[in-house]
């Protein structure tokens, strides 16, 4: 077990919200030419899976010391607040007010270090990422206390990102995003790392990403803050990931499906990921391509796996 503190925090909404429907609609009102990334349904939809994703945290890493949630001016109803691990946090504490109205998760993700209480070493995980299996803080920190990097092995190469760039091979937004992340990492560090999301739970040192924020990549960052929708001049979080390589304060892995699995809403058999590589942890990922038939499956996937209550529900 690690001798220092290790928080959880997620970035949730509720796309159910009327209340918050109708900010979002007004906000979205006189404007072209939107991309579906960054209007789709997938953005906002909740099908519950927090719920079942601090279940999963409650049953495999009940060594997380608090979770924090970061919400634009709500809560879950189930929540149960009473919990002294868990904690809501509104995204005007910790994002500029030139970022308002924020309808842009990689804005928001690029100032969790400015949580109030956040411990120095923590995880980040979307409400659609889930454990699968009883894991200690050392499958995410090394015994130096620096992060374990996991990145998926990139299909693309550097040479291939050039070889699409000159060919004008269309790309989609997520992607453009990595890009720069990439780059700004090469142009300051001289190394290009060509591996990508894993699509799971990260770990982080808040030093080492406040100190990106704040010093390396200021004007880059802040000059994205006007991006309240998703945009491909956004600079996507796995910069952290890299500056922690770049910076020799992480330890690089190469995830496989047994260790990190992603699973998209649009295959149909969701519980066939499970079985057959039995992940440590799993991904449950909407995307602009599922449908509401899709969704209605989650709810009943995530209670067969996660039955049991946890101390964080009403």
């Amino acid at each position: 077990m690690s001798t220092y503190d290790i928080d959880l925090v997620y970035l949730w909404v509720d796309g159910n919200d009327p209340e918050w429907l109708v900010k979002k609609r007004k906000y979205l009102e006189n404007k072209t030419g939107l991309n579906i990334e960054a209007t789709s349904k997938a953005r906002i939809a909740d099908n519950d899976e927090l719920k079942y994703s601090l279940r999963s945290a409650e049953k495999h890493a009940p060594w997380i010391r608090k979770i924090f949630i970061v919400t634009d001016e709500q809560k879950p109803k189930w929540l149960n607040l009473e919990n002294e691990k868990v904690e809501i946090v509104d995204i005007r504490e910790i994002i500029p007010e030139e970022a308002l109205p924020c309808y842009n998760s990689v804005i928001i993700e690029h100032f969790l270090y400015k949580i109030p209480g956040l411990s120095e070493h923590f995880l980040y995980a979307n409400d659609d990422m889930f454990f699968n299996a009883d894991i200690g803080p050392e499958f995410f920190f090394n015994s130096d206390g620096m992060p374990i990097v996991r990145l998926q092995r990139a299909f693309l190469s550097k040479w291939m990102n050039r070889i699409r760039k000159v060919f004008n091979i269309p790309t989609n937004i997520y992607r453009k995003t990595i890009d720069r992340a990439a780059v700004l990492i090469q142009e300051k560090f001289g190394k290009y790392y060509s591996g990508t999301p894993h699509h799971n739970i990260d770990s982080y040192r808040k030093t080492d990403y406040r100190n990106a924020v704040e010093k390396d990549f200021r004007d880059e960052i802040f000059s994205t803050l006007t991006n309240h929708l998703r945009s491909e001049h956004d600079i996507q979080r796995i910069v952290y990931l890299y500056y922690a390589l770049a910076k020799k304060r992480g330890k690089l892995r190469y995830v496989s499906r047994k260790e990190s699995c992603r699973i998209r809403l649009q295959k149909h058999d969701f519980m066939k990921y499970i079985t057959s590589y039995d992940p440590v942890l799993f991904c449950l990922n909407d995307t602009h391509r599922a449908t509401d038939k899709d969704r209605e499956r989650v709810k009943p996937f995530l209670e067969a796996l996660f039955p049991e209550k946890s101390g964080y529900e009403l």
